[in-house]
């Protein structure tokens, strides 16, 4: 097995792969498991020849669909070392080099947000965990500062571009959620101002999207910020796609102003900081209002929260206990290859954006939807129906150059091209623009 993963890591990332049918997989692993065991080998020849082709390789440098994943050699590698080890980093007492290693990056991007020294928080699987559990510390918050008792329901202003899983999380949380639709596909304060004066009734928190999911544009922060503060509610940005450019390029620092506020911040390491899956990065301006919240009490527990112990507890600071230490692949992997080329592969990633996007002007069939303002490209082809998109889509796919899925913008199907690994070349983009003459 360690044979293959050599293999595997010598060799790069794996073919694009498509998706393999339900019947045929199920006929496939028929008695794979048994009450009899096998071979490992054999079953590893499975996983290769039968499971591992039907993989879409989300860090194939041609995979453009969604937010893909690039993660580095180091973190990788590293990866593999923590999953090697018993390790379970949930509390200072039972892993305190593990936390104070994930704390020194946590430490690190909260001072590249703005966020003061005494900010802090954990990291979670995704940005789905990161932001329900920012949200569950913005209601109790509220509640305490409106007079309410738990079975008071409080509301949270979003934007209609926020991604899914926030709408679902402030459901989850029991709070009624104030979708503001934004004209420009941007939130900004006058949105803002005219949800709290007419619709919301007990305020708690109002969400800001730092990259929206389907275009990739940033929420005014600044001036969301402004009127969150003025309004007392709770001021949290979620950043977990754009949060790479934020934190790691200077140059695009102006359109994330307004982010050195937030009360709570999300950034997914695992899309833009090219960590291994699963890995997002919860940060609190003031952590004691999450372990005010989140603090789990029993019996059993009581010896991790003894003052000769109590340093920091990545359990107090979000929904979950057991936890693997998934911030320790990305401490790896800043450690060998310093903060500079990570600034230097965004930058790359945006770059490319900015040149796909005059490659697409240039070209007579297609047009730009809107100028990227991070590394998400919308792309109209002329004289295209929904259907033709995703023929083409799923046409690319079979022939493995690449996967580009369609979304809809305005009520229109486009071409989405999303670009975060610095790999992905504008000779490979030019190929697949050609594929839609």
């Amino acid at each position: 097995m360690l044979s293959t993963v050599r293999r595997r890591m010598a060799n790069g990332p794996l073919p694009l792969g498509s998706p393999g049918g339900q019947a045929e997989l199920k006929k496939a692993l028929d008695g794979v498991i048994g009450p009899v065991g096998r071979d490992p080998r054999d079953v590893l020849r499975i996983y290769e020849e039968v499971l591992e082709p039907t993989f879409v390789a989300m860090d194939n440098p041609t995979f453009l669909a969604f937010f893909q994943g690039a993660p580095s050699q180091a973190a990788t590698l590293f990866d593999m070392l923590v999953s090697s080890v018993a390790l379970r980093g949930v509390t200072w007492l039972g892993a305190s080099g593990a936390v104070a290693a994930e704390n020194q990056v946590l430490d690190l991007l909260a001072a590249r947000a703005g966020l003061p020294d005494t900010a802090g928080g954990c990291f979670l699987s995704g940005g789905s965990a990161a932001n329900l559990s920012a949200l569950v510390v913005a209601r109790d918050t509220a509640r305490r500062r409106l007079g309410l008792d738990d079975s008071r329901q409080v509301d949270i202003i979003v934007s209609d571009q926020a991604h899914p899983s926030v709408l679902h999380a402030i459901r989850i949380i029991g709070a009624r959620p104030i979708v503001v639709t934004t004209p420009s596909c941007r939130l900004t304060a006058a949105g803002l101002e005219t949800a709290l004066r007419e619709r919301v009734v007990a305020p708690a928190a109002v969400i800001a999207t730092a990259g929206t999911p389907n275009a990739g544009l940033v929420d005014d922060l600044a001036a969301i910020a402004d009127v969150a503060s003025r309004s007392g509610i709770w001021f949290h940005v979620d950043a977990a796609y754009g949060g790479g450019a934020a934190l790691f390029d200077p140059d695009s620092r102006a359109v994330f102003a307004g982010i050195e506020r937030a009360d709570s911040l999300v950034v997914d390491p695992h899309k833009w900081l090219f960590s291994p899956y699963d890995c997002s990065a919860l940060i609190y301006r003031r952590p004691q209002s999450a372990r005010a919240v989140h603090t789990q009490r029993a019996a059993y527990f009581d010896v991790i929260h003894d003052a000769e112990h109590l340093e920091w507890n990545p359990s107090d600071f979000a929904y979950h206990s057991t936890r693997r230490p998934r911030g320790l692949p990305l401490w790896f992997a800043l450690a060998v290859y310093g903060t500079a080329a990570f600034e230097d592969a965004v930058r790359t990633s945006l770059r490319t954006a900015r040149e796909l996007a005059a490659l697409v002007e240039s070209t007579p069939y297609l047009e730009s939807v809107l100028p990227p303002e991070l590394s998400v490209v919308l792309v109209r082809r002329k004289g295209w129906s929904p259907r033709d998109y995703q023929l083409w889509s799923a046409g690319l796919l079979e022939r493995q150059e690449g996967f580009v899925a369609p979304t809809i913008w305005a009520g229109e199907t486009v071409a989405r091209f999303a670009i975060l690994n610095p790999r992905t070349s504008v000779d490979m983009l030019e190929k697949i623009v050609a594929s839609m003459a």
